[in-house]
């Protein structure tokens, strides 16, 4: 899975070259300013929360199928209301989106991985103005002991 998580960080780094930060997720949107912890900068993509529902094969080889998430978080820090003039910034945040996406959808990030399809996708906001663009994809997996 190691590879994989590898792969899907280089493609989104070469597809989306403005995002400011691109890593494995392990909470950096839900730790507090007082947490010691990396700092994350905006636009960023994290990647994580996988899951995978395996089966026996032949042998030592299992077969998988399996989900991760990908996250854009963005700072909304400009004002988007439709007299402030700068609603741009939605249509900035959603092409970003659609990139992100575009880098991934169909994307076969491993050789004993099938290609990336997305099978969820949601919104959310959280606290300091950080809206996150959350998207699940789905794949099967095979590995040997």
């Amino acid at each position: 899975m190691e590879e994989l998580y590898i792969n899907i960080i280089n493609r989104i780094a070469a597809e989306v070259p403005e995002l400011s930060l691109i890593d494995e997720d392990y909470g950096q949107l839900e730790m507090s300013a007082e947490d010691d912890a990396y700092p994350v900068t905006y636009p960023c993509v994290l990647i994580g929360n996988d899951e995978t529902e395996w089966e026996d094969l032949t042998g030592d080889t299992q077969r998988g199928r399996a989900t991760l998430t990908v996250r854009l978080a963005t700072d909304c820090y400009h004002d988007t209301h439709y007299t402030s003039g700068t609603y741009d910034h939605v249509r900035e945040r959603r092409r970003l989106l659609r990139k992100v996406y575009r880098a991934l959808h169909r994307f076969r990030a491993a050789p004993n991985a099938s290609a990336l399809t997305r099978v969820r996708s949601r919104g959310y906001s959280m606290p300091h103005g950080i809206k996150v663009s959350e998207m699940t994809f789905a794949f099967r997996i095979s590995d040997q002991i």
